[in-house]
């Protein structure tokens, strides 16, 4: 869902500028949870992205927030 919504805010954009960035975070969120979850069922080898907004991560939640974040500013700025 989170992938799809920020993809439609990225094509409603007013700019490249905009659309590249909404669509940039968004698919950075996703592959980072897809990657956590595939790490946690054992099919891809260990590394240490913790799950977005799930594990404790400090610094990886306040950017993740931050991103997410961005994405209604984007969205709002198009109208």
């Amino acid at each position: 869902m989170l992938l799809y919504r920020g993809l439609r805010i990225a094509v409603k954009a007013r700019d490249n500028y905009y659309a590249l960035l909404a669509a940039g975070l968004s698919f950075t969120i996703v592959f980072q949870a897809f990657l956590n979850i595939g790490v946690v069922s054992a099919s891809l080898p260990l590394t240490g992205i913790p799950l977005p907004f799930i594990s404790y991560g400090g610094t990886s939640l306040v950017i993740t927030m931050g991103a997410i974040g961005l994405l209604p500013t984007i969205s709002f700025a198009t109208t």
